[in-house]
């Protein structure tokens, strides 16, 4: 996995020279198998074992380098405003088969302006080798890459009768997808339903019909739990 080097130390404090660092993690079994220069910073292509899925995003392998390095990971923090508006009131959700998906939980973001994200962002993706789409959803792939946690946003408007079901695709069920290719579904997929039909593969991959755009307003923020085989 390609890391990006400031992105990584900024989690840390008193953290030692980049030289230092790629050695103890790769002595933890963290293994800096590449480090070129990117754009501002050095890209790390880090070999993290299958089994450690929560050292696979920055917050992760700078705990590891933490531990490593007998540093401290600093504390995250956030500021964030909320109205009164109960979300339940803007969109439902339904979880049909609680053994696929355990947790969905989702937030309204009204009042959003579509367009590029800053500079700092699109360097930090592109470090780590993701494309720049625009500043929503290069946001859920920033929190992605920095902490682990998938992210999707809907368009709210486009969501059909404002309501989430989770539920295994019926067969032959079709979904055209965020690339441009049209999918075949059957009962083994578990998918994201809207009130008239399917609008993404959960945990894999959103649809067409409500991706973010330029003339989106609303965003619903999703957040999920999917048993990981389906």
């Amino acid at each position: 996995m390609i890391f990006d080097s400031d992105w990584l130390v900024e989690h840390l404090d008193d953290a030692p020279d980049l030289d230092t660092l790629a050695e103890r993690l790769t002595d933890c079994g963290c293994l800096v198998e590449l480090r070129e220069m990117g754009d501002g910073a050095e890209k790390w292509d880090v070999e993290v074992t299958t089994n450690r899925p929560d050292a696979m995003n920055h917050r992760g392998l700078a705990r590891e380098a933490s531990v490593a390095t007998r540093g401290r990971l600093r504390p995250i923090s956030f500021e964030f405003s909320e109205s009164d508006e109960d979300a339940t009131d803007l969109a439902t959700i339904e979880i049909v088969d609680p053994t696929l998906c355990s947790r969905y939980v989702a937030r309204v973001i009204r009042g959003v302006s579509v367009g590029p994200s800053p500079e700092w962002i699109q360097r930090r993706l592109l470090n780590c080798g993701v494309r720049p789409i625009n500043a929503v959803v290069d946001a859920t792939n920033y929190v992605l890459l920095e902490l682990g946690q998938p992210l999707h946003a809907f368009d709210l408007d486009l969501v059909r009768g404002r309501r989430i079901v989770v539920r295994p695709a019926e067969d032959g069920e079709t979904l055209e997808t965020l690339d441009g290719e049209v999918r075949r579904l059957d009962p083994s997929t578990l998918m994201i339903a809207d009130g008239e039909g399917v609008i993404a593969l959960a945990g894999i991959m959103g649809g067409a019909e409500s991706e973010i755009n330029d003339g989106t307003t609303d965003v619903l923020l999703e957040s999920a739990h999917f048993d990981a085989l389906s």
